[in-house]
């Protein structure tokens, strides 16, 4: 795709990828195809899944680099006073991936925040019931680099809740 020189372009462009792009089959990630290039991926460890709200989570995982399984988008959290129930989000998917028995490791990566925390316990309680999984949750604390003196209250109580030992 070339770069757009005007706000038509723009719109043309967005056009254009609204036709050619939809949601992976599998995952959830935005795909060309049925399934998405990190799905299709034969060398991608498929005993773990890392669980995240949107794509662009997916983006900033895999620019990190630090993660080779293979991801489920759920496309929100549960926010009930939002009126985002289970029905909302992409669950049914997940079911589906867990029934087939590949999946050893559930890693949620979900926000730190009071829908995050509710997503997270309602998949632990509900969805992954009657499957033989370990569930990981990601930590949470100061950033690399980041100082205490700048750091938020809930940062640092999930630092402090979150340290190991040496």
């Amino acid at each position: 795709m070339e770069s757009p020189k005007s706000a038509a372009d723009l719109i043309d462009l967005l056009n254009q990828a609204k036709s050619v792009l939809g949601p992976c089959e599998s995952c959830g990630n935005l795909a060309e195809e049925k399934l998405c290039s990190l799905c299709l991926n034969e060398e991608r460890d498929r005993s773990k899944l890392c669980i995240i709200e949107g794509v662009t989570d997916l983006f900033a995982m895999e620019r990190a680099g630090v993660f080779r399984g293979l991801y489920h988008v759920l496309h929100g959290k549960l926010a009930p006073v939002r009126g985002v129930g289970p029905e909302k989000l992409n669950i049914d998917m997940l079911k589906k991936r867990l029934s087939v028995g590949e999946i050893r490791e559930v890693i949620l990566a979900l926000g730190n925040d009071l829908e995050g925390e509710a997503t997270c316990n309602y998949l632990n309680q509900e969805i992954f019931k009657g499957f033989e999984l370990e569930v990981t949750r990601i930590g949470f604390g100061l950033p690399s680099g980041g100082g205490v003196t700048y750091a938020d209250e809930v940062t640092l109580r999930s630092a402090l809740e979150g340290r190991k030992s040496l």
